[in-house]
C-alpha cells in the first residue's frame, strides 16, 4: 500500500501537504508561529509537499533535493509559489551550498522530515546546519528510529511478503541482504536499504548528537503510530505507549516516528 503512494506522486505530495498541516505544524506552533514573512528550509525536500503546507501560511520556503527528477516534480508542484518569489527549489547536495552566496538571509527554521535517518554522518550535518540558522532559528526532525517493525523502510519494497515483514532488518547484514536479494527486490532497492541499515538512527543516539552539537530539545512527541500511517494505512495516530515508550532503548521498538524541535544554543 505505501509503495502505491510513492508510485502516484500526485497523492503523495498531498498527502504530505496535508499530513504537514495536521500534524507538524502544529507540533512546531508549540513554540514558534508559523507566519507570514519566515523563511524556512526543507533539506531532502522531495516533491515539495511538505513545504507547500508553509508556503500557504505566507512563509518564504527553499527546499533542497538531490533526485533530479523530483526537483522537476516540485517545480511543477510549486510553480506558483516560484513564479512570485515565494519558494526556491534547489538540486543540489546540501553540503554544496554557500549559505552566504547562495541566500539573501539565513533561515527562521530548518525542516527534515523523514530525512536524517538517510545521512551518513549526522553529527556533520547537525554542526553544519548551524551555520543556516539564524540567532534563534530551529530546526524539526521526523524520523522512525532504526529498531522500529519498518526502521528499513522495507515497507516500500515490491515483495508483498518482505513489504509486510517487521523487524527482519535488524538481523546482519549479510542474512539481510540474502533475503533482500532472494526476495523478488531490485538490485538498486536493494543497495538503498543497506544504505539505510549504516545510517539508521536510534533516538537515544539523536539525542546525544543534538546535546554535543550544543542544540537544545524543546518539543518532543514520540509516536506509536506515526501519524502519515494514517494515509498510508487508515490507522488513527498515536503517542507512546505509556510506560514502555519512556524505557531508553526498549522504546525504540515500540516507537514508529519521533517529532523533535531543536534549538541552537
Amino acid at each position: 500500500m505505501a509503495f502505491d503512494f510513492h508510485a502516484d506522486k500526485q497523492v503523495y505530495f498531498n498527502m504530505q501537504t496535508d499530513n504537514a498541516n495536521k500534524y507538524v505544524i502544529p507540533f512546531i506552533e508549540q513554540s514558534l508561529k508559523i507566519e507570514k514573512g519566515l523563511r524556512v528550509l526543507e533539506v531532502g525536500c522531495g516533491e515539495g509537499g511538505v513545504l507547500k503546507a508553509f508556503l500557504d501560511k505566507g512563509c518564504f520556503g527553499v527546499g533542497v533535493e538531490l533526485s533530479m527528477p523530483r526537483v522537476e516534480l516540485a517545480h511543477q508542484f510549486l510553480e506558483e509559489y516560484i513564479e512570485k518569489g515565494q519558494a526556491q527549489v534547489i538540486g543540489k547536495n546540501v553540503y554544496d551550498i554557500n549559505v552566504d552566496n547562495d541566500f539573501e538571509d539565513r533561515f527562521d527554521l530548518i525542516i527534515l522530515k523523514d530525512v536524517i535517518e538517510h545521512i551518513p554522518d549526522q553529527e556533520k550535518i547537525i554542526h553544519y546546519f548551524r551555520s543556516f540558522l539564524k540567532e534563534n532559528g530551529k530546526i524539526f526532525f521526523g524520523f522512525p528510529p532504526w529498531q522500529m517493525p519498518f526502521g528499513g523502510h522495507q515497507q516500500i519494497v515490491e515483495s508483498k511478503l518482505l513489504s509486510k515483514l517487521p523487524y527482519y532488518h535488524l538481523l546482519p547484514r549479510p542474512i539481510y541482504k540474502f533475503i533482500l536479494d532472494r526476495g523478488d527486490v531490485s538490485k538498486g532497492l536493494v543497495r538503498e536499504l543497506l544504505d539505510i541499515k549504516e545510517t539508521g538512527i536510534s533516538l537515544e543516539r539523536f539525542e546525544r548528537i543534538c546535546k554535543k552539537e550544543k542544540f537544545g530539545i524543546i518539543e518532543k512527541t514520540l509516536y506509536f503510530i506515526n501519524p502519515i500511517y494514517e494515509y498510508k494505512f487508515g490507522l488513527k495516530p498515536r503517542k507512546k505507549i505509556p510506560v514502555l515508550g519512556d524505557i531508553p532503548w526498549l522504546r525504540n521498538f515500540v516507537t514508529t516516528a519521533g517529532f523533535y524541535l531543536v534549538e541552537k544554543h
